[in-house]
């Protein structure tokens, strides 16, 4: 870059032009969606579902938790939300189940989907006088990994294949043994929907269950394990319909709040760094097409506090520019000449650059993976604007100067004393 920086600036101001018809939207007006949007932005759903932990041992409440917010994230994906935000709150011994479906408009049909209290459990049949009775065991849903619709390989017969994880394997192989030749009836919350008769003991951890089956019946007791496959019952206590003009309207008001604040930047810039300013100015326009290409490419669910974190990297990104442009000024003031002191500026500004930095991106990091919800898209988006903000004000505003501080006068590079 050293020898060619103009071919290099090039470059990167053709990929800055490309990231700008990339990040445009086709219709720019109501319905502009740049991004994916969140959901206090697009409207939608924010569902508060209750987890039942009574009967699960405290040494496994942890887990239960993580592989239920799993079972309810698959499920909520099927249903074909657009960026669903699905995750846990714990506080003492009560947990909870947070799900935030963006842009949905049928929240009663979202809410069937998801399944408000499905528990799946294996029970012993016993007959005796007094009638069937029904004898609990300690295999659940917690221990089905899922259900899937085969057919007979000679008859061509629909039959349903159920596998369990290792524990439940184990479990299920003991049941089997124990009951051969009996009947093991299948409840989903405390309805039977299922007694199929055991053949023999099952050590593998895969049952197949067949019977007089239609495709159709097979594919409603699939549904019925999958959606029966929860470590722990849950319980919707909160719903809240968010509605999307208020998220309209925020955003509107955010993007011209974002479009203000970087003309004024710009313009101070200008004002009182004169051709620096430019150099620095226009960098800018370079990083904010940069990253919001890259928001899109991940892609990044767009929050108001993922704008926020935004919006606050574009004055950081400013800031490197002003201790190297500060740098420069010393040197110039010590007799180098334009080259060195542009040099010289660069290389003793990028201590404090990186470890300021590197300080904010720690933060970032912690933020991320310690939150929830909305402070994980400030986190992310303040995250990646600092690591291209470095690039923008290390590489291209150093690209710039190289390129054009040729034919500037000593005076033009000198900030304007105020």
């Amino acid at each position: 870059m050293r020898r060619h920086p103009g071919l290099f600036l090039a470059i990167i101001a053709a990929v800055a032009v490309l990231a700008g018809f990339f990040i445009w939207p086709r219709g720019f007006g109501a319905q502009w969606r740049p991004w994916h949007l969140g959901l206090d932005l697009v409207g939608g759903a924010h569902l508060v579902y209750n987890i039942d932990l009574s009967h699960v041992a405290a040494s496994n409440q942890d887990s239960v938790v993580a592989g239920l917010r799993d079972v309810i994230e698959k499920r909520v994906n099927l249903f074909g939300v657009s960026e669903p935000q699905v995750y846990t709150s714990r506080s003492g011994q009560s947990a909870q189940l947070i799900v935030d479906l963006a842009g949905i408009k049928n929240v009663s049909q979202a809410i069937s989907e998801i399944g408000q209290t499905p528990l799946l459990d294996f029970r012993e049949v016993q007959q005796n006088a007094s009638g069937t009775q029904y004898i609990y065991t300690n295999l659940t849903g917690q221990y089905v990994t899922g259900a899937q619709l085969t057919f007979d390989q000679n008859t061509g017969a629909p039959e349903v294949q159920v596998d369990f994880n290792t524990e439940g394997g184990g479990i299920f192989a003991r049941m089997t043994a124990a009951n051969v030749g009996k009947p093991l009836a299948i409840f989903l919350d405390n309805q039977l929907i299922e007694a199929p008769i055991v053949q023999e003991a099952i050590p593998n951890g895969k049952a197949l269950i067949s019977g007089n089956f239609t495709i159709q019946s097979a594919q409603q007791l699939v549904s019925r394990f999958n959606a029966g496959a929860l470590p722990a019952p849950i319980s919707l206590i909160t719903q809240q319909t968010i509605s999307p003009t208020l998220g309209s309207n925020s955003l509107r008001e955010m993007i011209i709040a974002a479009i203000l604040g970087t003309i004024l930047v710009m313009l101070f810039m200008l004002f009182y760094y004169r051709l620096l300013g430019l150099f620095a100015s226009l960098a800018l326009i370079i990083y904010i097409a940069l990253t919001l290409a890259v928001f899109k490419l991940i892609p990044v669910t767009m929050s108001l506090a993922g704008l926020a974190g935004f919006i606050l990297t574009i004055g950081m990104a400013v800031d490197a520019n002003i201790l190297i442009f500060e740098r420069i000024k010393e040197e110039l003031k010590r007799g180098l000449q334009k080259h060195s002191a542009i040099e010289e500026g660069f290389r003793r500004a990028w201590p404090s650059i990186r470890d300021s930095n590197v300080s904010t991106i720690i933060t970032a990091v912690i933020l991320y993976y310690f939150t929830s919800s909305f402070v994980q898209g400030f986190a992310l988006t303040l995250l990646l604007g600092v690591l291209v903000s470095l690039f923008s004000a290390i590489t291209t505003t150093r690209l710039f100067l190289r390129t054009f501080m040729k034919d500037a006068k000593p005076a033009m590079l000198a900030p304007k004393h105020v």
